[in-house]
């Protein structure tokens, strides 16, 4: 079943004088893992922006369950879409105790949060500056889990976790959120090697799509971003990756 459709999406913000992104096209079914990777200025987080219309396409169509984004009803749209931004947000939800556990689980933010004297009623200061990078990343990405979106785009927001844990976070959101659309921006490898598509980025267009597999046979900039990367044995798939994690 399509869940997200980008037919021929085009996007150029406001009076620049050529396209982010240009002849982007792609299919995510529902419950797929979709990585996306490319250098900086690829247009990642452009593309990725389109889909709960942070941005408006200004050419083609982004689609979910088959209906124009721009037809949905923007308070609508947003409860579909969990989206965890690069840098760390923290907020309060109106979720019971068991869905946060659960959240936290997910987004491996339980152990540390048990750890603190108050549990779940620890008091963060400020701009979470009483957190460590990689506790604020993994609150943010548990809250955008609670609400149990149909689709969660995770944008570059594990840049902080070591790579155990960025591993054990994908696992568990491949394992429990059956049914969710998830779509995964990073700049490692490791992390999106094992989704179900990658979308690999280069200069605002599509330089290829497909399995780690693929692209390793077909698709030269992400050759290059792997061996640029991983080990040999990393890049062949040998079970010393963490990478492996979502395979």
């Amino acid at each position: 079943v399509p869940k997200v459709v980008f037919d021929n999406v085009a996007l150029r913000y406001g009076k620049a004088s050529e396209d982010s992104l240009t002849g982007i096209s792609f299919t995510a079914k529902a419950g797929e893992t979709i990585g996306i990777i490319g250098g900086t200025g690829s247009g990642k987080s452009s593309l990725v922006n389109l889909i709960p219309r942070f941005y408006d396409a200004t050419g083609g169509a982004v689609k979910i369950d088959g209906v124009d984004v721009k037809d949905y009803d923007l308070r609508s749209l947003r409860m579909k879409v969990g989206v965890v931004p690069q840098k760390a947000v923290l907020g309060k939800n109106d979720a019971t105790e068991e869905e946060i556990n659960e959240a936290l689980t997910i987004a491996q933010a339980k152990e540390f949060v048990d750890q603190k004297t108050d549990g779940m009623n620890f008091k963060i200061t400020q701009g979470g500056k009483n957190l460590s990078g990689g506790q604020k990343q993994r609150l943010t990405i548990a809250r955008a889990v609670v609400r149990k979106p149909e689709i969660l785009i995770m944008d570059d927001s594990a840049s902080a976790l070591d790579f155990a844990t960025d591993a054990a976070l994908r696992r568990a959101i491949k394992e429990q959120t059956k049914g969710m659309t998830v779509f995964i921006v990073s700049q490692r490898a490791s992390t999106i090697m094992g989704a179900d598509q990658i979308i690999v980025l280069d200069d605002g267009q599509v330089a290829g799509i497909g399995t780690h597999e693929e692209l390793l046979q077909s698709c030269e900039v992400y050759q290059e971003i792997c061996q640029s990367q991983l080990s040999a044995n990393e890049v062949s798939g040998k079970k010393t990756s963490a990478g492996n994690a979502m395979a």
